[in-house]
């Protein structure tokens, strides 16, 4: 169908007639919209070893909000980030962690490093062949289209043995700033009429360095900027199995598919503007804040502009703070207090003192003008949205990178919760849905009305 032919309004609207629920029957039959209760907590849906989050603590009987936790495999994701941020990278060792289920030695890391170094590669002519055809500004897109391609280049594609997924898995880690940055690079030539630049990864550098020095034309970074990028890797890399695109993860690996399937399938999860392009929103807010604010640093007139944007009288009109609230946390997402310091770092070596200063006022009384606007059962904090998207911009990474890179991230937690499900999985995840609608008598063709509108 064309979008420009005249009949899609009416056949849109049939749909709107033929699907719209009365929404009082969620709560008459109990239904929990979104998997989640009125309160905000997830219907339990499994068991994992990969992580856990912590929003509520019980004081006698009672949920009460508390300052949000991030544990990977038992430790906490802020002792993590401490232990290795002043010595090394620490993407590869957190990857294998999460991976294998304990934190590598000296021998160990190394021997890990060296496997995903070598799986830095992708096959002969596939940049030409796949990333640069048809090439896009949605670069999720051309991920998901090149995951799916490299299935075509395993012949052990369908095999789900824990051995050859877990390869499967370490080659996905290892390409994914490539399709990522190859992609965006591809897209700015034949849509942007700039140069190509492909750069290939050295296997001596971190995911974080080779990110960075394939996306830019002169392969030049600074030790600040990469350590940065490594620890917004690292804070993005799992979240439990809860999430949005992790549970996609899950439920298509029990139905026995191939990681490649699997993983674009979470990717495609990925991409919503709900899950992993919120700082894409939070980025594009800030603009319209600094252009619509003549005074940063006047507080009033600041507050009064956040409240033309919940009044959905500014911005994108839909009534949201972006970077503010968290489906889990309450007080306080944990990694937003571990990235801010480093965030800060940042700026002032960027030039970016001024910006960071309104970022941190508008973290400050944002929760106090959304509490005025609406009801708050759980507390509102800025979460690590808020920070990673100002990180990017100081990067000097585009708009369109921001969510393939929380990808770069996340594939680690998809390949550790595919592999966990595989080894556990008996049933394949299927929830129930109620059906509302009332029998009918069937109608002869001659008898039914004729609809309207249509020819």
């Amino acid at each position: 169908m064309r979008r420009s032919d005249n009949y899609l309004a009416d056949y849109a609207d049939l749909c709107r007639n033929a699907d719209k629920l009365d929404l009082s029957l969620f709560d008459e039959y109990g239904v929990k919209r979104g998997l989640r209760d009125k309160n905000g907590s997830g219907v339990l849906a499994g068991l994992t070893n990969i992580s856990r989050i912590e929003s509520f603590k019980m004081e006698n009987g009672q949920k009460v909000p508390c300052d949000g936790k991030l544990w990977y495999r038992g430790y906490d994701c802020i002792e993590l980030v401490n232990g290795f941020r002043d010595k090394r990278f620490g993407f590869e060792e957190v990857a294998y962690l999460l991976l294998f289920g304990d934190l590598p030695n000296e021998g160990e890391l190394k021997h890990f490093n060296n496997i995903l170094a070598s799986h830095r590669t992708l096959p002969r002519n596939f940049t030409r062949d796949v990333i640069m055809k048809a090439s896009s500004s949605d670069i999720m897109n051309s991920m998901i289209r090149s995951v799916l391609t490299l299935a075509s280049y395993d012949k052990n594609c369908s095999d789900t043995s824990i051995e050859n997924v877990l390869c499967q898995c370490i080659g996905l880690i290892g390409v994914f700033p490539m399709m990522a940055v190859y992609g965006y690079h591809s897209y700015n030539h034949y849509s942007n009429d700039e140069s190509m630049y492909i750069h290939r990864p050295q296997k001596r550098l971190s995911t974080a360095e080779n990110l960075l020095m394939m996306l830019r034309p002169d392969k030049k970074y600074t030790e600040l900027e990469a350590k940065v990028l490594d620890i917004a890797l690292v804070l993005h890399m799992e979240h439990g199995g809860g999430n949005n695109s992790t549970f996609t993860t899950r439920v298509v690996t029990s139905s026995g598919s191939d990681t490649y399937s699997v993983i674009a399938a979470a990717l495609s999860s990925l991409k919503g503007p709900k899950h992993g392009g919120a700082n894409i929103k939070v980025v594009e807010m800030m603009r319209d804040i600094e252009a619509n604010v003549s005074d940063w640093e006047d507080e009033e007139a600041v507050r009064a502009y956040l409240q033309k944007i919940l009044n959905k009288e500014a911005f994108d009109r839909k009534g949201l703070i972006y970077g503010m609230g968290h489906a889990v946390y309450s007080l306080s997402d944990p990694r937003a207090q571990v990235f801010k310091g480093f965030v800060e770092k940042l700026a002032t070596a960027k030039g970016r003192e001024k910006d960071f200063a309104l970022y941190s006022m508008i973290e400050r009384i944002a929760p106090e003008v959304i509490s005025q606007k609406a009801k708050i059962y759980k507390g509102v904090s800025a979460n690590v949205d808020f920070y990673s998207g100002f990180v990017y911009s100081m990067l000097e990474i585009p708009l369109e990178l921001y969510t393939p890179i929380f990808a770069i991230a996340r594939i680690v937690g998809w390949s550790a919760h595919r592999i966990e499900e595989l080894i556990n999985m008996d049933k394949i995840i299927r929830p129930a849905y109620m059906s509302v609608a009332e029998e009918r008598e069937y109608i002869d063709m001659e008898d039914r009305d004729y609809l309207v509108g249509h020819s």
